[in-house]
């Protein structure tokens, strides 16, 4: 798949036209985290596709959404196999897997082998890298 590529500058305005939240740059740009408790989709259970707020890219099924109590909006499976790469993470002392989207290389979270049948797998993600599209 050919990655996105923009400066900083356009992500920002890209991101700034959406309408995205207020930390959608740090978070997809510059790999921050939004407080626990606090992203739009954390408590959010309405049928659909999250895809990547930065290109669009489908990254998630509400189907495979679960309430993990961890702050963050979770998922126990992308919604392809090509969607989401995965990337080492040593940051904060702490050796994690970060997640990326594979079309444009926003940071998206980390996920972890915490999660539920089938996949056992946790995609913890911050709200302001997804954008949701009803079903």
């Amino acid at each position: 798949m050919t990655k996105i590529e923009k400066s900083a500058q356009e992500w920002r305005e890209l991101l700034a036209a959406k309408g995205a939240e207020a930390v959608a740059f740090a978070v997809t740009r510059q790999a921050a985290t939004e407080r626990p408790f606090t992203g739009k989709y954390e408590g959010h259970w309405s049928q659909g596709t999250y895809r990547c707020i930065c290109c669009d890219a489908p990254l998630f099924s509400s189907d495979t959404k679960f309430d993990a109590g961890c702050g963050w909006p979770s998922f126990s499976q992308a919604a392809s196999d090509s969607a989401i790469e995965e990337r080492v993470d040593v940051s904060h002392g702490m050796r994690r897997v970060e997640t990326v989207c594979a079309q444009c290389g926003a940071h998206l979270g980390h996920v972890f082998e915490d999660g539920p049948a089938p996949t056992g797998l946790r995609y913890c993600m911050n709200s302001a890298s997804l954008d949701f599209q009803p079903s």
